[in-house]
């Protein structure tokens, strides 16, 4: 590609923001006896070096489970005993058995912050450079200003380097699986991916699209010829990578089932924090959590997440291609972040993901879902000190979209990928030819009320009878703009026959 130049900077951009952001506050700064996310990642290192395999998941005297017990795949508590012995080279006191909780300095600041900056810079920055570089039909400069928008999404920025998280992580790996399916390295693919599940299990969110576009690969090969035996290659992939993953604990029957009892914690109910979806919304008016019982809302749930993503992957199984596969990714992580039980607010991150990989296809809607989806978050952000931060970033991921793309001049339908859909809906109302002016003026809206809940938020007490009332507000209106997304791209999908007509045909 020309301009390497260029793409340097671009990189460059991004990391300089990111460590910016990383000097502001964290999760649970200060704040004893649980602290926050911080002390929860410092924690698994003390976890999983001072302990055996098998107790990292059990509640014994030296591994309290209430005290951020892990509760995420092997995957993770690799990574933390390898930050583990490198802590254990600078400062052994900051992983020391007990006597490490709740530990504090600038100097540990400092290499937990690095940690998550060299996480990135090898797996995820790469990933998103490569992306932008194989995109087709896009021009130079057009691949540098889609790696600078994606670079610059304030949502992961604010979580990984001011909250304290390791999203980057599950996040690259998953998008190496993207780029490898859409590439036909599959097997690549399905490897990146599996390492995706076994760091976060929430990529669950991401499984089906990559599950019905493989299988709509071996279809299209035949499954009596080559898709037989592509088909096979892959299984084999993921059991193996699988096997490899949890072989640690594979010693006894009861380990293996305690590690998916910390995945997966039923128990903790529909939802727990006030988070941007279906059930939280709704509670506000039913309060479901008490009226029904737990298995019912699990089922409850998981009917209206499987009826919600069938259609997309239905059509994706039987008319595969990278096109359709992308926005299936954004619609079927939706669809779990709407519907499906025990969503937290940061999940939002896994319809980030694919919302950047059409960025360059639909720029104005994918910036508006960008900035909604950071907005959802305010409650947490501000919970953590982070409110200059999140204004800036927002800030100046909107000025590189609009300089970027465009996005503020006159949209079409086809700009929108809708024409479509609004060739069809003309066959019955001839007239309708607004649109693209309705959305136009949606986000209009959109905006307004976004900075108007915003500036009330940060300059006004709730009222004393209702203190959460603020941010019940951000997540009702984040998720009334969830669902609208949510149409919308199931519209695209539906409708967009060209993703079966004119893509390529798979050999």
């Amino acid at each position: 590609m020309e301009k390497w130049y260029l793409m340097t900077v671009v990189v460059l951009v991004g990391l300089t923001v990111r460590w910016t952001v990383s000097l502001n506050s964290y999760s649970g700064a200060g704040k004893p006896p649980m602290f926050g996310d911080y002390e929860a990642q410092r924690h698994w290192q003390e976890v999983t070096f001072n302990l055996p395999v098998t107790q990292w998941y059990f509640n014994t005297s030296n591994n309290n489970l209430q005290y951020w017990g892990l509760d995420y795949p092997p995957l993770t508590a690799y990574h933390s005993l390898l930050c583990a012995y490198v802590a254990k080279l600078i400062n052994p006191d900051w992983i020391a058995l007990h006597t490490s909780r709740g530990y504090e300095s600038h100097t540990h600041k400092l290499f937990m912050r690095t940690t998550v900056f060299v996480a990135d810079l090898l797996i995820y920055i790469p990933a998103v450079i490569l992306y932008c570089c194989c995109l087709k039909e896009t021009s130079t400069n057009g691949k540098i200003a889609n790696a600078l928008c994606i670079l610059l999404y304030p949502g992961l920025i604010l979580i990984d380097y001011g909250h304290f998280q390791y999203n980057s992580v599950s996040l690259g790996f998953a998008l190496w699986g993207v780029l490898g399916v859409s590439h036909d390295w599959d097997l690549l693919g399905s490897l990146a991916f599996c390492l995706a599940i076994n760091y976060k299990q929430m990529e669950l969110y991401h499984s089906l699209p990559f599950f019905c576009f493989l299988l709509g690969k071996c279809f299209k090969k035949g499954l009596k010829g080559k898709g037989f035996v592509l088909l096979i290659k892959i299984v084999c992939t993921v059991v193996a990578s699988f096997i490899l993953c949890w072989l640690p604990f594979f010693a006894e029957r009861e380990q293996i089932l305690q590690v998916l009892r910390r995945l997966f914690p039923v128990d903790r109910g529909l939802f727990e924090d006030k988070v941007a979806n279906i059930w939280c919304s709704f509670n506000v008016f039913l309060k479901i959590k008490d009226i029904l019982p737990r298995h019912i809302q699990v089922i409850m749930s998981f009917c209206f997440t499987f009826l919600s993503l069938l259609p997309a992957c239905i059509k994706l199984t039987f008319q595969p291609s990278p096109k359709a596969f992308k926005f299936t990714l954004v619609s079927c992580a939706l669809s779990f972040f709407l519907f499906s039980f025990q969503v937290h607010e940061k999940s939002i991150l896994l319809v980030s993901l694919p919302i950047c990989l059409i960025l360059n296809e639909i720029p104005f809607i994918s910036t508006w879902f960008l900035l909604v989806s950071t907005f959802s978050m305010l409650p947490l952000l501000l919970k953590d000190g982070l409110l200059l931060p999140s204004v800036v970033t927002m800030m100046a991921f909107s000025i590189a979209c609009a300089t970027s793309f465009s996005i503020f001049e006159k949209i079409s339908e086809e700009e929108l990928q809708l024409k479509c859909f609004s060739t069809s809906v003309r066959k019955y109302l001839p007239h309708v030819t607004f649109l693209p002016r309705i959305i136009q003026h949606l986000f209009l809206f959109s905006v307004i009320v976004m900075v108007l809940l915003t500036l009330i938020t940060v300059t006004l007490d709730p009222p004393q009878k209702l203190p959460d009332l603020f941010s019940v507000l951000i997540c009702f209106i984040s998720c009334l703009h969830f669902l609208f997304f949510l149409v919308y791209f199931n519209i695209i999908i539906m409708w967009d026959l060209r993703n079966g007509r004119n893509q390529k045909k798979i050999n």
